[in-house]
């Protein structure tokens, strides 16, 4: 039987994809370095949690047996150039994704415009518009996707940190994250690329939207009304999407959690 191409793991804010060749183990935005961060934007003293950030990935890893790391998007903070702390947690990483053999692919996000210059020979970086490995397209999400990507049966993004907002029978609420599904409407797509858009092979495809990996970037409350988007294709170009949580319940249509 064929494994699926994306397969979230259970418990955790991370799937595995099928790339063909490889086995790699995905995560979106990993915020490397967002306590500096916090501190200059918003006046808030968080000790660092890079070391247990890096544990929880490296666990993944090693549970997974990846023969690779996807990043989709936003590797680091902040948007300037990453340097001191920042800089330091992301060269940890690979220093210990590089120890066990694995190397990092990165679909370049809004925050990671510096990423190429610190590390140009570490980090395999995929462009803006992402990219199509095997079966599955690539991206951030903060633009739009480009034809290759988008021409995999399955899109995967990041971006959004998409959460859910759920409330008890006293009305006591709680915050999760969550994954994201559904079919992709073409339409939007042929508007934005333009000329690109003869071009366009479409395969029906689904999109996943991951949940953020680092638990201190907050996120897109995606069943509480007014909430906005942040990918400029959402959500005209999602059909009936569904929301589920990191350990797998499933929650229905994603408007009406």
């Amino acid at each position: 039987m064929d494994r699926p191409a994306v397969e979230p793991v259970a418990g955790a804010p991370a799937a595995t994809l099928d790339l063909g060749a490889e086995r790699a183990l995905a995560v979106a935005d990993y915020h490397a370095g967002i306590e500096v961060g916090l501190r200059y934007e918003r006046g808030v003293e968080l000790d660092s949690n890079a070391d247990e950030r890096r544990r929880r990935l490296l666990a993944l890893v090693d549970e997974t047996d990846a023969d690779r790391v996807v990043v989709l998007g936003d590797l680091v903070h902040r948007i300037a150039e990453p340097g001191g702390d920042e800089a330091a947690e992301v060269r940890d990483l690979l220093d210990a994704l590089e120890s066990r053999g694995v190397p990092l692919t990165l679909a370049t996000g809004n925050h990671d415009g510096g990423v190429a210059d610190v590390f140009p020979d570490r980090i395999e970086l995929l462009p803006p518009e992402g990219a199509r490995v095997g079966d599955v397209g690539l991206v951030h999400g903060h633009t739009w996707p480009g034809a290759e990507a988008l021409s995999a049966p399955t899109l995967c993004m990041g971006h959004e940190h998409p959460s859910v907002r759920l409330t008890d029978e006293v009305g006591g609420s709680r915050v999760e994250r969550a994954w994201l599904r559904g079919p992709l409407r073409r339409e939007p797509f042929l508007e934005a690329l333009g000329e690109d858009a003869a071009d366009l092979v479409w395969n029906e495809p689904e999109l996943v939207v991951f949940p953020a990996f680092n638990e201190r970037s907050g996120g897109t409350w995606i069943n509480v009304e007014g909430e906005s988007f942040l990918a400029p294709f959402l959500p005209e170009a999602l059909v009936d999407g569904e929301a589920y949580l990191t350990d797998g319940t499933r929650l229905g249509p994603y408007r009406e959690v």
